[in-house]
C-alpha cells in the first residue's frame, strides 16, 4: 500500500489507528484548483464545485435539498449547522444559516438539479467515497501533498480566496459560520497572491460578494 506522506498514523489505546492529517488548514491556490478539479469524475466534481462556491462543512452540504436552494435570488439554506442548539431547536441541529452564491453557480445548479425533486437531496456521493476520490484526484494531479486534501480543503480554499478577494470580516465569518476570532487565527495573508491568481479565484467562484 502507498505510504502517503503528509498523513500521520496515530495509535489508540486499544491498539486500533487513526489517521491524521498533518495541515488540516491546507487551501489549495487556483492552479492546483483547476488541476484538481480536471482530474474528477462527474459527480465528485459536482460535489467539490458545491464546496468550494457555498464554503459549507460537508455535515451542513449533505443535507442540503433541492427545495433549500432558491436560485432566482442566488441563496442558499444550511439547515444543518455546527452551531450548538439553542431554545426551541432540534436537539444536534444549529440554527439555519442562509448563504449567498455567485450568478455563476446559480445558473449551474439551474442546470445540475432541473430534473430533481424539491424534496431530494442535492449532494451526489458519501463523503467516504469523496475522501477515496480526493487522493486520486491529487495524485493525478500532481499535488505534492494531496494527503491533506479533504472536503474541508474548499471550505478553507473559499475563505482564504474571499480574503484575498478583500471581503470584508463580518460578512465572510457569517458565511463560513464560525466567529471573527476563529478567522484571525489561522488568517492568510492576501499578499501571497499575485494578480493573475486573484483573476483565476475569480473564474471559480464568479461574483461572489463582488461589488
Amino acid at each position: 500500500m502507498e505510504e502517503i506522506k503528509s498523513l500521520t498514523q496515530i495509535k489508540r489505546s486499544d491498539g486500533t489507528f487513526w489517521t491524521k492529517k498533518n495541515d488540516k488548514n491546507r487551501f489549495l491556490y487556483p492552479d492546483e484548483y483547476g488541476k484538481f478539479e480536471d482530474a474528477l469524475k462527474s459527480k465528485q466534481k459536482f460535489a467539490v464545485r458545491f464546496l468550494i462556491n457555498t464554503g459549507a462543512r460537508i455535515n451542513e452540504a449533505i443535507h442540503v435539498k433541492v427545495g433549500d436552494c432558491d436560485l432566482e435570488r442566488k441563496r442558499i439554506i444550511l439547515r444543518v449547522t455546527k452551531s450548538k442548539s439553542k431554545k426551541g431547536e432540534v436537539k444536534g441541529f444549529g440554527r439555519p444559516r442562509t448563504i449567498p452564491i455567485s450568478s455563476q453557480f446559480a445558473k449551474y445548479l439551474k442546470h445540475e438539479l432541473q430534473n430533481k425533486k424539491n424534496e431530494d437531496y442535492i449532494f451526489p456521493i458519501k463523503n467516504s467515497a469523496l475522501n477515496q476520490a480526493y487522493k486520486k484526484a491529487g495524485k493525478i494531479a500532481g499535488i505534492k501533498d494531496y494527503g491533506d486534501i479533504s472536503s474541508h480543503t474548499f471550505r478553507k480554499t473559499l475563505e482564504v480566496w474571499l480574503m484575498a478577494l478583500g471581503v470584508d470580516a463580518l460578512p465572510l465569518t457569517a458565511h463560513i459560520g464560525h466567529d471573527i476570532k476563529t478567522a484571525a487565527q489561522y488568517y492568510v495573508s492576501p499578499d501571497i497572491f499575485s494578480w493573475e491568481e486573484k483573476k483565476q479565484m475569480r473564474e471559480v467562484i464568479g461574483d461572489l460578494y463582488q461589488r
